[in-house]
């Protein structure tokens, strides 16, 4: 039996959750729906993520 091979982007956009989580359970100020400076890239790169991983498996229904 071969080992499965790893999907980077759902990696990725897993990781990506967990900082954007991590940062939003520490930063008043994204917990207020004002961004941060730092929490902005952060939640960007999920949401880009995750935008990619939904098209993706859009396309293969």
């Amino acid at each position: 039996m071969s080992a499965r091979p790893t999907d980077d982007l759902f990696v990725r956009y897993m990781k990506a959750f967990e900082d954007s989580t991590t940062h939003l359970g520490a930063c008043a100020a994204c917990q207020a729906d004002e961004l941060c400076e730092a929490g902005t890239p952060i939640h960007e790169r999920f949401a880009k993520l995750q935008d990619a991983y939904n098209a993706r498996q859009k396309q293969q229904r």
